[in-house]
């Protein structure tokens, strides 16, 4: 995730956190959980397309009754389905979020999927393209000279950065360490717990036996990308240290984005209240829609 991403997912945490600062109990002892709730908010899409109506939490899937490994699939693929359609701000893709707390394990391919639709989204392009002219900007890479060549290879190199550390963190080192790519909402709690949950998912991930581990493909892929690195950038811009360093810039990256799918909703639905509660006022000040009451016949 890049700068203008940063930027927006801090805009995001802003809002949320500051009205919550007032009533919020946070606890003198903060444990992490052993698993997320079931009962959460809606997707982000439903949210963002209706914001005037009140959102019903999702219900969790009862994986008691999925049984047979035919019905696990067929019940990763819906919920990959509601995934695959979920946005934050309406823009940014937030494919990768479970937000009622549960989920069947994907099968391998379904997770190569959910990371193909990531990183093909138009969103990505466009925040890559945002980096780009950043970089170009601040003449990050003199070695790309200037001009349409330059802006080129500036363009490639910062996209192969996000295809790479997504391929391996989001679908090869999942697959093979059997960890779940998705972050997991938590949703409820005081906001110093939440805190340290979601922030805490970057070194722990759920494994596909539906238990937390460290998470290996998240911090692997990251730095395994940092070194795929050294293939394209100029020589200036390789080396142990700039790999280490690509790899923690990431990772931080990763708390943000965290963070920022977990206290999303709350921005949301604070948002439908300040929209409810001014009709309201409109209304009862004359200045909203007239209801006409018509006595009953006799």
């Amino acid at each position: 995730m890049k700068l203008f991403c940063l930027a927006v997912a801090l805009l995001c945490l802003s809002i949320p956190l500051a009205a919550q600062e007032a009533t919020a109990t946070v606890s003198s002892s903060v444990s992490l959980p052993d698993a997320p709730s079931a009962l959460l908010s809606s997707d982000f899409s439903s949210s963002i397309q209706t914001p005037s109506q009140t959102t019903t939490p999702a219900a969790a899937p009862n994986l008691d009754n999925v049984q047979t490994p035919e019905e696990r699939k067929a019940e990763a693929e819906r919920e990959l389905k509601q995934e695959e359609s979920q946005r934050m701000l309406g823009l940014m893709p937030a494919f990768n979020a479970v937000l009622n707390g549960q989920a069947v394990p994907l099968s391998p391919g379904q997770k190569f999927r959910l990371f193909f639709r990531g990183i093909v989204d138009p969103f990505q392009f466009g925040i890559v393209a945002v980096d780009t002219g950043l970089q170009e900007a601040e003449d990050s890479y003199p070695e790309y000279h200037h001009g349409i060549p330059g802006l080129l290879r500036n363009y490639g190199a910062a996209y192969a950065d996000d295809f790479d550390g997504n391929l391996f963190g989001n679908a090869i080192l999942p697959t093979l360490l059997h960890q779940d790519p998705r972050y997991f909402r938590l949703g409820h709690g005081t906001k110093k717990h939440r805190l340290l949950y979601a922030m805490g998912t970057t070194v722990r991930a759920k494994g596909d036996n539906g238990k937390w581990q460290p998470n290996y493909s998240n911090i692997g892929g990251n730095f395994i990308g940092g070194a795929i690195s050294n293939l394209y950038y100029p020589a200036s811009d390789r080396g142990v240290g700039l790999t280490l360093e690509r790899g923690i810039t990431v990772t931080a990256y990763g708390v943000v984005g965290a963070l920022a799918i977990e206290f999303y909703p709350d921005f949301q639905h604070m948002m439908e209240r300040r929209k409810e509660r001014k009709l309201e006022e409109k209304t009862a000040s004359g200045k909203g829609p007239s209801v006409h009451v018509y006595p009953a016949q006799p």
